[in-house]
């Protein structure tokens, strides 16, 4: 069965929808809406039946909006009569600026208003690692030429996230990402090759645990773990010698409070940086490891700790590596978001500092 996203990408259906999102049905019962919410729906039920507000939606950075799609699932499974209510929305992967009303929804308060929080809190956390991912990607072509930065997110938070984390993270231009679950929703499965797990089954052999994968996995791009004894490049030349043009990649996830045996063999070279963890002077010197035997097909794959900012570092200092793995710093959220009530029965009636914003960016949503 086709997942959504697909007849979305075809252009046969405009917005993913519940069948994508499995929402929880006790949102329905206010579950998960703050109380005072549920008390207005009440006194609105009773006192302001035929009155209709417009509520919008805004944040206050420069971002990458993600959760329009889940936002108007949301609503369209949750909200009395949805069917008349007006809701104007922009889309995933838009640009956003401070301010900028992202969606807005007018029509009875009763009907809508205690989802307020619910829709906050999806896009604060859909736009937020959307735009981490962005800035990530973005820092990852500093260089000149763009590296691909796999999404590793999975041990940085409750795996119920996963999900909703990988979609962001795909519409923020991650491409490669770490569980089956973090393609869920936009089609695609996880990608990844060898934990220090396996090596340390093997007894800290990596060739015999680069063998054992190749044998398991022949389908898969040979991509070897080299830090697993602190050696960084005696273990790289030790897989290509024996793997050739079959190994793919070598992958360095050396510890941040950590240096490498390289630098205790080469003493004369430290001094005037931080030689623990993946530093630049580490992956140079496994480069140029790799090209004196001839393995310049053998891409560098990093991870561990990375950040925009360090991988913007890495890239002016064109240290050559060719894939960035991201795992925690996706995942700060950062930016959040507000739904003021703006106009009551089509006139301006909204809190001291707040007014309507019309975006004629918006579209209608039928």
């Amino acid at each position: 069965m086709p997942k959504e996203i697909e007849y979305k990408m075809r252009g046969e259906i405009s917005r993913l929808t519940n069948k994508t999102f499995k929402f929880d049905e006790r949102v329905g019962e206010g579950w998960f809406s703050a109380v005072y919410f549920l008390k207005t729906r009440e006194i609105a039920k009773k006192y302001k039946t035929n009155d209709i507000v417009t509520t919008q939606f805004f944040q206050k950075e420069n971002a990458v909006l993600c959760g329009t799609d889940e936002v108007i699932a949301l609503i369209k499974t949750f909200a009395e009569d949805p069917e008349n209510l007006e809701i104007m929305s922009l889309k995933d992967g838009d640009k956003i600026a401070p301010y900028e009303t992202v969606l807005s929804v007018t029509g009875p308060y009763q009907n809508f208003g205690f989802l307020e929080g619910v829709i906050d809190g999806i896009f604060a956390r859909r736009t937020s690692v959307a735009t981490n991912v962005y800035d990530v990607v973005k820092a990852a072509r500093r260089s000149g030429s763009q590296k691909p930065v796999i999404f590793m997110g999975d041990r940085d938070d409750h795996f119920t996230q996963q999900a909703g984390d990988g979609y962001s993270a795909h519409i923020g231009g991650s491409t490669a990402q770490a569980t089956h679950a973090m393609s869920e929703w936009w089609g695609k499965k996880g990608m990844g090759t060898m934990p220090h797990a396996l090596i340390q089954l093997f007894r800290g052999d990596i060739v015999a645990a680069t063998q054992a994968y190749k044998e398991t996995y022949p389908e898969d791009e040979l991509m070897a773990l080299v830090d697993y004894n602190n050696d960084v490049i005696t273990d790289a030349l030790k897989v290509a010698r024996e793997f050739g043009a079959d190994l793919k990649g070598v992958r360095v996830d050396t510890s941040n409070g950590v240096v490498d045996q390289y630098f205790c063999r080469n003493p004369e070279v430290m001094g005037a940086f931080d030689p623990r963890g993946v530093n630049p002077e580490l992956i140079f010197a496994l480069r140029e490891a790799l090209d004196a035997e001839g393995y310049q097909h053998v891409k560098i794959v990093a991870s561990g700790g990375f950040t925009v900012d360090r991988i913007a570092m890495y890239e002016d200092q064109q240290v050559p590596i060719d894939m960035y793995g991201v795992g925690g710093s996706l995942l700060k959220i950062h930016i959040g978001f507000t739904g003021d009530n703006v106009l009551l029965n089509g006139e301006h009636e909204a809190k001291s500092g707040r007014k309507h914003r019309p975006n004629p960016r918006l579209e209608k949503i039928n």
